[in-house]
């Protein structure tokens, strides 16, 4: 949900010009939004604050570079995505090893699959390969071409097809382990 109009350019003049209290305002108010999003792209809730945070601070380093003839929500994803992504890059060097098939969710509860909630998802995809849960947040959420993901990482075509390939493998396994796990 976005600021009322005249509401949300009040803010953001204010943000500009330096206002604590009108930056608060505005991360608050975008909080969750914003969470959701760094929250498929990282494994978990601390490295997604980090990110949450650093795309904040971009947004008020950057907001003078904001046009208000644009969505400021749309403007805001996209600065959380490229964050994300960078955060990524910076990380990519420390491998996640995680063995699928022994992969176990003891916390889980007995859920249909039509019953499966926001965190259950959350976790099926923090279990899947950095690398691979960039490229598939990337294409599968954003919407993303295969060519523009390759750009964005540095990767070619054909690896972010395979990428994502490899997490859509990834999380059958993990979907199959997680309800088998749920119904014993």
């Amino acid at each position: 949900m976005e600021l009322e109009g005249y509401n949300q350019e009040k803010i953001i003049k204010e943000c500009k010009r330096g206002n604590i209290a009108s930056q608060r305002q505005l991360y608050m108010h975008y909080y969750s939004y914003a969470m959701s999003i760094c929250l498929r792209y990282t494994n978990n809730k601390e490295t997604s604050e980090e990110v949450l945070n650093d795309s904040f601070l971009k947004v008020f380093q950057n907001l003078k570079k904001y046009d208000p003839s644009y969505s400021f929500k749309s403007w805001l994803r996209k600065i959380i995505i490229n964050t994300a992504i960078d955060h990524y890059r910076k990380n990519s060097k420390y491998p996640e090893l995680i063995d699928y098939h022994t992969q176990r969710f003891h916390n889980c509860k007995n859920k249909a699959v039509d019953n499966l909630m926001t965190e259950d998802i959350l976790t099926l995809l923090r279990n899947v390969p950095a690398t691979h849960r960039v490229v598939f947040n990337l294409y599968e959420m954003e919407g993303y071409s295969h060519k523009e993901i390759a750009a964005l990482l540095g990767i070619t075509d054909g690896t972010s097809r395979s990428y994502l390939k490899r997490a859509k493998e990834k999380l059958r396994i993990l979907y199959k382990n997680y309800f088998s796990d749920a119904h014993e």
